[in-house]
């Protein structure tokens, strides 16, 4: 079995695949309709980590490190450091660029304990910047090696908060778990359950199958998840496998209506 310090490694594709599970819109309006789940409302749904998860990977590599100090970006720039204690470490982000997200900046306070089959570490966020978006809350991480040799398994349980220049605010709360499975090919899961509270309204996510995709598609593939937005709950199907830009929105009474996203 890989040493743990392979596992974290893989953990790099973390962010990666968190690019591939978000789907973006530059048109979705507000949703209004309470009687009824819209596209924008569901992109809000899978989109509401995309902030939170910036830093991911490189706290991961950060953990591994354990005692490594100063880190510095691909271009030769001061990008981020880490200063360690017996239990934990203060990363700190100096106004950097990581993964082509937004201009990162602010410091994390990470607490953390481990052994030899997996980590468990959590990033307290206070005022923390990713672009104009300011995050407060925590994020609890735990990272483990499959069985089998094959996968690598990145639970997060998170509850934060990510605010607007404008003052809008939207919270997640829950639990998340990634699995990356390597077997002619890359794929990756999704399964678990949040809450995400957007425009005054408040939406519950549990997963049935697992979400699945693959690198080299840009959408979710496959799995199922029911949506309860405000006591009216959806199941919503991403596929059969194909990968296309397509999920199925099932009401209580059986209507169906197709989302592109």
């Amino acid at each position: 079995m890989r040493k743990l310090k392979d596992v974290f490694k893989l953990t790099m594709l973390f962010g990666v695949v968190a690019l591939l599970f978000v789907a973006c819109s530059d048109d979705a309006e507000d949703a209004t309709n309470d009687v009824a789940i819209t596209e924008a409302e569901l992109k809000t749904v899978l989109e509401s980590d995309q902030a939170a998860s910036a830093v991911d990977a490189v706290l991961a590599e950060m953990y591994q490190d354990n005692g490594n100090s100063n880190k510095s970006s691909a271009k030769g720039n001061e990008c981020y450091a880490a200063e360690y204690t017996e239990n934990g470490f203060t990363a700190t982000f100096n106004n950097c660029v990581l993964n082509g997200t937004d201009n990162i900046n602010g410091t994390l306070d990470v607490t953390y304990v481990a052994n030899s089959e997996s980590a468990a570490f959590t990033a307290t966020y206070t005022d923390f910047y990713v672009g104009t978006l300011k995050l407060n809350g925590t994020r609890t991480f735990m990272i483990s090696e499959g069985s089998n040799g094959n996968s690598v398994a990145f639970t997060v349980t998170s509850n934060m908060s990510v605010e607007t220049e404008a003052g809008e605010v939207v919270s997640e709360s829950g639990t998340k778990t990634l699995t990356v499975t390597f077997d002619e090919g890359i794929f990756f899961s999704v399964a678990g359950s949040w809450t995400v509270q957007a425009d005054g309204h408040t939406y519950a996510v549990e997963t049935i199958e697992d979400l699945q995709g693959q690198f080299g598609c840009a959408h979710l593939t496959d799995g199922s998840m029911t949506l309860n937005k405000n006591g009216l709950e959806v199941t919503v199907d991403f596929g059969d496998g194909t990968c296309d830009d397509k999920a199925t929105v099932t009401y209580p009474n059986g209507t169906q209506e197709e989302f592109a996203l």
